[in-house]
């Protein structure tokens, strides 16, 4: 009986172990998710409402981003640099390939490719392709806005 009462224990705690681990897989995948509907929504406002109110709806208070050789830190400064950008004449478009959430749920990354389009005065348009890397970072009221970029 004692046997009995030991494996019945130890039965159910294999079994609520199992449960829980399946619980936090379906949980970082919800997260997942979660991130890539932020991407998705990142990049309509930027096809919409511009690239300079995208990056600085989506940023973190503290984030910064690179672009070519130099470091932009801190939400104002992004602002900055965005806003002395010709909005009419850039379109950025990009797709998450990747995505992936820490187990604490707290930070992301996702990495894909992204098209860059300039249109000069002329009419003329150039067009580059790269990859893409952005550091996500839930904050304290629930959203995720990035840190990197």
């Amino acid at each position: 009986m004692r046997n009995i009462l030991i494996f019945s224990v130890f039965g159910f705690f294999f079994v609520f172990a199992s449960c829980t681990n399946s619980m936090s897989e379906k949980s970082h995948e919800k997260l997942k998710d979660e991130l890539i509907t932020v991407e998705k929504e990142f990049c309509s406002m930027a096809k919409t409402a511009g690239i300079s109110k995208a990056f600085i709806c989506f940023a973190s208070d503290s984030a910064s981003i690179l672009r070519g050789d130099k470091l932009i830190r801190g939400i104002n400064a992004i602002r900055k640099f965005y806003e002395s950008r010709d909005r009419n004449s850039i379109k950025l478009e990009w797709k998450p390939d990747f995505v992936d959430v820490s187990m604490s749920g707290d930070l992301g990354y996702t990495f894909g490719k992204y098209t860059y389009a300039v249109t000069d005065s002329l009419g003329g348009t150039t067009n580059s392709e790269g990859i893409f890397h952005t550091v996500w970072k839930r904050q304290a009221d629930g959203k995720w806005r990035y840190v990197w970029d």
